[in-house]
């Protein structure tokens, strides 16, 4: 093995690394969540973990008896609450399931609060330090005579950065895709853009029709906007686009802030849409391992790159974790409602199995996807 491979291989390690770091912190940030509204509702708190596994260094609180630990397997991690699990530890006074359900949805709520504060607070460092994220148009596709006179004058240039699309301002491309949804070939739209430090609207006229059906159909938007072709060097064809930054206003960049995280959070349940609807397959998803290997892609490129994977991880275990399934934050909220509304819990052992197989089936579709995607590559 050659000095360049072993480089290569430290680099890959280096960068699977951080990707797992990412991960981790957010994780460990989601149960600070569970912690802090715990120990302010006075909850009762077993053990506070990062990562999973064997111990690897324990402490345990002579005052309130907490056990602090770090485990072997640094991808997870857990705020174990006295009683949690409505078996063990019910007869404390301050067990989990004997405190009132308004205390418990707070405490529940709290870790995904966390992370969409975190995230936030990446999104607004990123974007006052480094700029928004644009597109950048490298070049447009050349018309042939007829059609080449109209074109020109109806076309974006290349340089141009890419701010709004009739009106609205563009965050992410699934903006785009709603700006020009059911737009047909011949129909003008007006495209802000900023062109030489200066930003003026173009009218640009649109050579493709823009009929999608997912919003993985990111190359009709590209196609419609005349957008040209560059060939890499792994010999494959791609749309002529970058990311570049831009800046705004200081009260526009935290306005735009606050609005691409409830974007970002906005594509999730999107995504979620058109896997149910039937319109994306499994095989767009990914599971852990699939996460980690485009973080780890993402996370090296750049400083700003950096800021942004870990806001969207951030923003993303937000969401999933209140969406209500069975084992998330989110389906033991619904549980604490009908506690609430109906005065009377279901029984805890049928609640326990049923977060018990939703943690298995979540485990199980993981694997899956995970599978689905490395059968793609």
């Amino acid at each position: 093995m050659n000095l360049l491979s072993v480089q290569s291989v430290l680099s890959a390690i280096g960068s699977v690394a951080l990707a797992i770091l990412i991960l981790l912190a957010m994780i460990t940030v989601h149960e600070f969540g569970h912690y802090i509204a715990g120990k302010i509702l006075k909850f009762k708190i077993n053990e506070f973990a990062i990562g999973f596994g064997p111990k690897l260094f324990k402490r345990k609180s002579k005052k309130t008896g907490e056990l602090f630990s770090v485990r072997l397997l640094p991808l997870g991690g857990f705020c174990a609450f006295e009683g949690e699990d409505g078996v063990n530890g019910e007869e404390s006074t301050n067990a989990f399931t004997k405190k009132a359900p308004w205390k418990r949805i707070i405490v529940l709520v709290a870790g995904p609060l966390m992370n969409y504060l975190l995230a936030l607070l990446l999104i607004i460092v990123s974007m006052f330090a480094f700029g928004q994220p644009v597109y950048k148009v490298g070049s447009v596709a050349q018309v042939e005579p007829p059609e080449q006179a109209i074109y020109s004058e109806y076309s974006l240039e290349e340089g141009d950065l890419l701010l709004k699309v009739n009106g609205k301002r563009i965050y992410l491309i699934t903006d785009m895709m709603s700006a020009l949804k059911d737009k047909v070939t011949g129909d003008k739209i007006s495209v802000t853009v900023s062109r030489g430090g200066e930003e003026r609207v173009q009218e640009v006229i649109l050579r493709a029709d823009c009929n999608f059906e997912s919003s993985e159909e990111v190359s009709k938007v590209w196609h419609a906007l005349g957008l040209g072709t560059v060939v890499k060097d792994d010999g494959v064809k791609y749309w002529d686009v970058s990311a570049e930054s831009y800046r705004f206003g200081f009260f526009e960049t935290l306005g735009n802030s606050f609005i691409y995280s409830f974007k970002i959070a906005g594509t999730i349940f999107k995504v979620l849409g058109e896997l149910l609807t039937g319109h994306i397959g499994l095989s767009s998803m990914g599971g852990p391992v699939t996460t980690i290997k485009l973080t780890s892609q993402l996370a090296v490129q750049s400083a700003q790159s950096f800021f942004e994977i870990a806001a969207y991880i951030g923003v993303n275990l937000a969401v999933f974790n209140l969406l209500p399934i069975p084992a998330l934050d989110g389906s033991k909220v619904i549980f604490c409602l009908i506690e609430w509304i109906f005065r009377k819990p279901v029984p805890r052992k049928i609640e326990a199995v049923i977060h018990s197989v939703g943690f298995v089936l979540i485990l199980a579709f993981a694997v899956i996807v995970d599978i689905l995607q490395f059968a793609k590559c």
